[in-house]
């Protein structure tokens, strides 16, 4: 089976790991701080901001929880979202309200965000498709004029920049994934940032069950009576380890690698698709833009998508779609606007294999399998 997604990990990791093991400490210590630290200097950002947690959405949770939305808020996002971010918003107690977005990109532009705005809006949630940043500099600029705070989910964005700054540092808020389908993995676990240095400590007492500081022997020499809590408000235990956290600091000094051979396999699908007008492959990035390459999606004619992944899968390639428009979803509510974007997309859009794990062979593979099954279900 050629795989949509197949994480990277070899020697490197398994040496960091066996170091871990040695040092008879896995759980939340020096690793993790130093891939805080690793990660700060990867997106031009200073560590305390920076904490690492145990999963992608347990950073939305708790960016969610940091807005501290109040019944009748409501926070916009585009539809075609995963639903970790639409969850977050309604643990958070808020109402989530769904935009349209490019049928082409699949990103919202500030015309699409603007468009969802009602006077009860209190933040933006902004997810970068398939890696490419989209409009997040003037969807930051629109956020930042009317005082609304932006949260960029940058799950499929860990190396994505504009005009050389990092996506994630547009907003107030923001999370990356680094779960065992993405560029960067650690198996489990995710990096969430905060602008605002109160909130950002905030953050690490209540990813910490609240605790203004750990209970453990690591404060004895500081704290007298290290043993008692102070607990000022409830939290969760979402922060990560130094297992998880020694591997992502390895994926993290090979992400140009990664990224090198992500850019040479969409590269190669575009040529090979190329003439074939049955099939779009994702649009150009605009000048100054630097994808991620999490996903390279094509586009077909309506009614064709269903039966040409069907066929796909039945030759050994499994493809998918990501992600299916939430305002369909009756939990998340109905009878909102009609989004056609979004349905357009939703309708016509195919994720094909993308890793660094494919051969050159493996690409060619799909996209011929692919042309065949668009033939023949046309």
């Amino acid at each position: 089976m050629i795989d949509l997604f197949q994480p990277q990990a070899g020697d490197d990791e398994l040496a960091a790991v066996a170091a871990v093991f040695a040092d008879r400490w896995l759980g939340h210590g020096p690793r993790s701080t130093a891939f805080e630290a690793a990660f700060a200097d990867h997106i031009g950002a200073r560590p305390e901001h920076l904490l690492f947690v145990n999963s992608g959405t347990a950073g939305l949770f708790l960016a969610a929880e940091l807005l501290g939305l109040e019944p009748g808020d409501e926070v916009v996002l585009p539809s075609p979202s995963f639903v970790g971010a639409a969850n977050a918003v309604l643990r958070a107690g808020g109402r989530p309200v769904f935009c349209d977005v490019d049928a082409r990109t699949l990103n919202p532009t500030a015309e699409h965000i603007e468009a969802a705005v009602t006077p009860r809006t209190r933040a933006v949630i902004v997810l970068h498709y398939g890696g490419h940043p989209g409009d997040i500099a003037r969807i930051a600029a629109h956020c930042r004029a009317a005082g609304r705070t932006l949260v960029e989910d940058c799950a499929c964005s860990v190396a994505s920049r504009v005009d050389g700054r990092a996506v994630g540092t547009f907003g107030d808020l923001a999370m990356w994934s680094f779960d065992a389908a993405k560029v960067l993995t650690t198996g489990d676990g995710g990096m969430l940032y905060v602008r605002d240095a109160g909130l950002a400590a905030r953050a690490r007492r209540l990813a910490y069950h609240g605790l203004v500081q750990p209970t453990g022997l690591g404060h004895a020499k500081v704290s007298h009576r290290w043993w008692d809590p102070d607990v000022p408000e409830p939290g969760r235990r979402e922060i990560g380890n130094d297992l998880t956290a020694a591997i992502g600091t390895v994926q993290l000094r090979r992400l140009p690698a990664f990224l090198a051979r992500r850019k040479e396999i969409v590269e190669l699908y575009d040529r090979e698709l190329a003439g074939f007008d049955a099939v779009r492959v994702p649009p150009p990035l605009p000048a100054g833009h630097r994808s991620s390459y999490f996903f390279y999606w094509v586009q077909m004619a309506a009614g064709l998508r269903d039966q040409v992944a069907s066929a796909l899968f039945r030759e050994g390639i499994y493809t998918t779609f990501r992600y299916a428009p939430l305002h369909k979803i009756p939990l998340y509510g109905t009878g909102g606007p009609d989004l056609p974007g979004a349905e357009r997309a939703a309708a016509q859009t195919l994720c094909l294999p993308l890793h660094p794990g494919l051969t050159d062979a493996d690409v060619r593979t799909v996209a011929a399998a692919l042309r065949k099954a668009v033939e023949a279900s046309a």
